[in-house]
């Protein structure tokens, strides 16, 4: 399976990239009690350190809203997934417990402010290409709602778009079934190759710390 970055992306996008890990023979369980304590620790000392209201100062948040107004999407109705996260969490609610892979994940996200997507392999018709979304785009997003992709940014295969940096679709989703998965961090401009190595290197670490299994292959897409 290959990722790559579709050239009407990296022609408005010129530094924008992707990090893509898989991994197999993971085991997807509920997430150890290790694991939601440090968890829960992390979310307290985000309330701390940030207001709701100055949520728009995390450097993450603040870069991911440049992106998209570059790519013609309002941030202030469609948010990129780590923001929205964020959001939640500032407004007092709890952190919404899926299994451990998803869980892993989650918590990266909100700990680098970044989009992350995790994805079961088996689920993935061919190669992927990370484009702008088409009017056929249309899925079941994890929400609950029909999402509308078209002119947003999209992770597609052979049979249309399945992840986005704002939802995912409900066809690709990881379950304790799922031993095979694709990990995909949406990487702003900002950020330099060795931090965007660095925050692969962590991510992959405690992802099979958590879960088990191995990284069969981890690399940057770019344009």
């Amino acid at each position: 399976m290959k990722v790559r970055l579709a050239k009407e992306v990296a022609g408005i996008l010129p530094s924008f990239s992707l990090g893509v890990i898989h991994y197999t023979d993971v085991t997807v369980s509920t997430s150890p009690k290790m694991l939601q304590g440090r968890i829960n620790l992390f979310v307290e000392s985000l309330r701390l350190e940030h207001e709701l209201s100055q949520i728009t100062e995390i450097a993450g948040v603040q870069h991911w809203r440049s992106v998209f107004k570059r790519l013609g999407i309002d941030p202030g109705r469609y948010r990129p997934s780590s923001e929205a996260l964020l959001r939640r969490l500032l407004q007092g609610n709890a952190f919404f417990w899926i299994n451990s892979a998803v869980d892993v994940n989650n918590f990266f996200s909100i700990l680098q402010a970044l989009p992350y997507g995790i994805y079961d392999e088996a689920q993935i018709q061919g190669d992927v290409v990370c484009r702008l979304g088409q009017a056929t785009d249309v899925y079941q997003g994890l929400n609950g709602r029909e999402v509308h992709m078209e002119g947003k940014l999209v992770l597609a295969d052979e049979l249309g778009a399945f992840g986005s940096p704002i939802v995912d679709s409900k066809r690709t989703p990881v379950s304790e079934e799922s031993k095979q998965l694709m990990q995909v961090i949406f990487f702003h401009e900002q950020l330099t190759l060795p931090e965007r190595e660095e925050i692969m290197g962590t991510t992959a670490r405690m992802f099979t710390e958590i879960n088990g299994g191995l990284v069969s292959s981890s690399y940057i897409v770019t344009g």
